[in-house]
């Protein structure tokens, strides 16, 4: 019997899975294959993680000992120069590759001295892909490298090297240049944004005491003719940082406490000040690495603060009259830490170093900073109380506020659904498609009702200014209507879980959440309004990205039957020049829209809800304390710096009349 099997190509159908199927990738193929796997994704945020793959490798420079200087440039093309005044790459013949260390650094992935613990100590760029990796996703790179009194150059096209490791100088310094420019078959974007790379120097410059980073951004002029550029430095180092995260609140005591110590290896440092704020802020970093996640440096940090404040309390009597428990929340509340630790082989939990393993970095933290605190706490008795009277009154606010949290979340158990009578709910129970417009005023809100589509979007509307939560006591936010019926509305809740609060989002109704107001300055308050409510109490929402803001159309542009709606001023005047016969041509109307409630149900559709048109910024946060920084400066009491940031950040002022 004859088999019909077809071998002749052993090429597998569609849908089939064979050995045919598996693919090994050579080389620097690997990462543009999956370029996710190594950097994280392929948006902005990924363009941006080439410039810290770079820049790492010269701060590990820094951290040996031999570079002072790092100097970024964002040259006219959106290319990216760093230069270091390190040792720079080696450049002689790889015994076992038979070819130019620098060949091998820059194409060959897990290649680099990170792996010997002789060369580098400490290291940031743990894995040794980092700077193979920007070559690979990269249209082009040259690097240049002073050593050894000459100058060797290298240059490639997609990871690929053009030709060999060639001197092309003499060198009286020593260093490295990288200058590479995002290859547009990898990246949605290549246009760099100058604040985020500024935002992350100048952390880095806080962190690496001493280290000068410089960034220059070639692309544009200031009015004097110059090109933008910011020197970063600090001598201060961590109590800078902190004194910089808190410069708009109110401190608790003058100076931060600074923690410094080394045991087995492992360095920790830390600066921490108390302020009057309901927060804590906490910031953490493993080899200059941020870890969002914490682990296990900030567990010890943790335990340290808890237990010698604890201590110190009760052996002087300071809780005698304290009738409920004290938790280990109470302690940190208004406390903005910065935890620096260099460990020589870190382990971190996940792909993105997100949260440090090593078990014994905790106790090594905790007796490094419970030192530091118990000679603070005895030689300092009136700051001492000073911090343990705040305490107290979190615990009691903190004990106000669990009895609101449980009055709302009870009476939504005792009402059946407890929706809000206000919402107008989608027809879908299926979050994933369902969205949620929380929009200002109960007019906008009519006229987003009329004009949504009913089946999976939901409208909750806004009366006035939401509580500035920055400055209220946290029981006071459960009392306050609008942000009850937040909470009831998408079905999350705050709960107590081994002394930490956790928001529950295990009910979440709807995975867009859509912050709908007026394009006006009242507007754009009540935008950040609730952006401060969801930061401070609702930021998973924001990590999981749920969270976006609509953009309306400020202009309506019409002539005859023709129209076109426009975003911004440069819109609006190419919208008017195309309809204008000449300068003096009326016929053209433009109309301002100076609040939602200004469109009728059908263009708030179309240019704002329609899901096929419409603009929505999704909130994200590249940096958790300048966040933090900002929010406060923004929501807080002082002035002068609210003043200087908007005066910084300004573009331009629309005024009403």
């Amino acid at each position: 019997m004859e088999s019909t099997e077809n071998t002749q190509d052993l090429k597998p159908q569609t849908g089939e899975y064979s050995a045919n199927n598996i693919q090994a990738l050579e080389g620097l193929e690997a990462v543009r294959k999956r370029p996710g796997m190594y950097i994280g994704s392929t948006d902005v945020k990924g363009l941006h993680h080439l410039v810290w793959e770079v820049i790492d490798n010269s701060i590990d420079e820094h951290l040996a000992g031999h570079c002072n200087h790092i100097h970024t440039t964002i040259n006219p093309d959106n290319s990216i120069t760093v230069r270091d005044d390190g040792r720079g790459i080696p450049t002689g013949m790889h015994a076992k590759l038979k070819k130019s260390a620098l060949e091998v650094v820059m194409t060959v992935l897990h290649a680099g001295g990170k792996f010997d613990k002789d060369t580098y100590k400490v290291s940031g760029g743990l894995h040794g892909v980092g700077v193979s990796c920007v070559n690979a996703l990269s249209e082009e790179m040259r690097v240049e490298v002073h050593r050894e009194g000459k100058i060797f150059e290298q240059e490639y096209h997609r990871g690929k090297p053009l030709e060999a490791v060639k001197p092309i100088g003499e060198a009286t310094d020593t260093g490295t240049t990288v200058t590479f420019r995002p290859d547009p078959e990898i990246f949605e974007t290549l246009v760099y944004n100058y604040n985020t790379l500024a935002t992350r120097m100048r952390e880095t410059a806080f962190l690496n005491s001493g280290l000068q980073l410089t960034l220059t951004d070639l692309r544009e002029r200031d009015e004097s003719g110059k090109h933008r550029e910011e020197i970063f430095h600090s001598e201060g180092g961590l109590k800078e940082f902190v004194v910089y995260l808190d410069e708009s609140r109110t401190k608790l005591i003058e100076e931060p406490i600074y923690v410094k110590g080394k045991e087995d290896n492992v360095e920790v440092e830390v600066a921490m000040q108390y302020n009057t704020s309901y927060s804590e802020n906490l910031y953490s970093y493993v080899n200059n690495i941020n870890t969002r996640e914490g682990g296990t440096h900030v567990a010890g940090f943790r335990r340290a603060v808890n237990r010698e404040f604890d201590k110190y309390a009760k052996e002087n009597g300071l809780f005698n009259k304290v009738k409920f428990k004290i938790s280990g929340e109470d302690f940190r509340e208004g406390l903005t830490a910065v935890i620096s630790v260099k460990v020589p082989e870190p382990q971190f939990k996940g792909q993105t170093k997100g949260e440090l393993g090593n078990s014994e970095v905790v106790g090594i933290v905790s007796r490094t900073t419970g030192e530091t605190l118990r000679y603070f706490l005895e030689e300092n008795p009136k700051l001492a109380k000073r911090i343990i009277d705040k305490v107290i009154l979190a615990a009691t606010a903190r004990h106000a506020a669990h009895k609101a949290r449980e009055m709302v979340q009870r009476k939504n158990v005792l009402t059946g659904s407890g929706l809000p009578g206000k919402l107008s709910d989608c027809s879908s129970k299926d979050p994933a498609e369902s969205e949620i417009f929380l929009v200002e005023g109960d007019s906008a809100g009519g006229t987003a009702k009329q004009g949504r589509d009913r089946n999976f979007q939901a409208i909750l509307p806004l009366r006035g200014k939401i509580l500035n939560v920055e400055k209220a006591l946290e029981h006071k936010i459960y009392e306050n209507e609008e942000i009850k019926n937040m909470f009831t509305a998408l079905g999350v809740s705050i709960e107590d879980k081994d002394g930490e609060r956790i928001l529950n989002v295990d009910k979440l109704r709807y995975h867009k959440i859509v912050i709908m107001c007026d394009a006006d300055i009242d507007g754009s308050h009540i935008v950040t309004l609730i952006l401060t409510f969801f930061f401070r109490y609702m930021r998973p929402l924001i990590e999981d990205g749920y969270v976006y803001i609509a953009a309306p159309p400020l202009y309506l542009v019409k002539k005859g039957k023709q129209f076109r709606y426009c975003w911004n001023e440069e819109e609006r005047q190419e919208a008017v020049n195309a309809y204008s016969k000449g300068e003096n041509d009326n016929s053209v109307k433009v109309q301002r829209y100076k609040g939602l409630g200004e469109m009728n149900a059908d263009q708030l559709w179309e240019t704002t809800m329609d899901p096929n048109e419409r603009i929505l910024r999704q909130v994200t946060i590249e940096d958790a304390s300048e966040a933090s920084r900002v929010f406060s400066m923004l929501m807080g009491d002082e002035v002068p710096p609210r003043r200087a940031f908007i005066e910084a950040n300004a573009k331009y002022a629309n005024v009403d009349v």
